[in-house]
């Protein structure tokens, strides 16, 4: 059933939104370095890795300078365009494709480049790596102001690796431990909802058996126990 639904979703959305993807390639194409699409290896179902769709944000090599794979608020790289594509999420929206095609649901854990996914525990990195990555997820919802968060942190990279990766790590084992249909679309609800009210704290009141997180991020997370 979900796999259909992804199907249908995606498909109906791809049509939907095709004339904002017109009119952001069109911007694109004019302004900043005139790239419209970023594409990037990210791990997938069965450790089999795609190639993740994003309109572009940032200058080119940007993982390569800076803070690398990790963005901070009002970090330097992201283009002025690419700064409304990032707040309003539209810079994601290309991932419908990655759906379409079979390669990423609309809801799971989010696709990580093989660094990343290599800082998880193996025993993490079997469990996720069974499900399709997802378009949003717990961790997204969860980590929607992830740059802002990083921004405050002296040592964003260390705090990253440290404390938010490895709870990711849980919350999207929990996902996979704990899925079911209606968690699934329980999951897009609460991706809508903290868009447009991205400081609400009720994805601890939906998914009330979440890991607790560590006490560095319960009052950053509005952690609700």
């Amino acid at each position: 059933m979900q796999r259909v639904f992804d199907i249908f979703f995606s498909s109906l959305a791809l049509a939907l939104l095709s004339p904002l993807f017109l009119l952001v390639v069109i911007i694109l194409k004019f302004s900043g370095e005139g790239e419209v699409l970023f594409f990037q290896k990210r791990v997938g179902k069965g450790l089999v890795s795609f190639e993740l769709f994003k309109f572009v944000t940032m200058i080119k090599d940007s993982p390569n300078i800076g803070t690398g794979t990790l963005t901070i608020k009002d970090d330097p790289r992201i283009l002025p365009f690419g700064r409304f594509l990032r707040k309003t999420k539209v810079n994601e929206l290309p991932q419908l494709l990655n759906v379409f095609l079979g390669q990423m649901s609309v809801i799971g854990p989010r696709p990580l480049t093989q660094d990343s996914f290599s800082s998880y525990s193996k025993e993490v990195q079997k469990l996720i790596s069974m499900v399709r990555p997802g378009l949003s997820g717990i961790g997204s919802i969860i980590f929607r102001d992830e740059e802002n968060i990083l921004t405050e942190k002296e040592d964003s990279q260390d705090f990253y690796s440290k404390i938010i990766s490895p709870y990711k790590g849980s919350l999207e084992s929990w996902y996979v431990k704990n899925y079911r249909i209606k968690t699934y679309f329980k999951a897009i609800i609460m991706t809508v909802w903290v868009i447009i009210f991205p400081s609400s704290g009720s994805v601890w009141s939906q998914f009330k058996d979440l890991p607790e997180p560590p006490n560095e991020l319960k009052s950053i997370l509005n952690w609700k126990p």
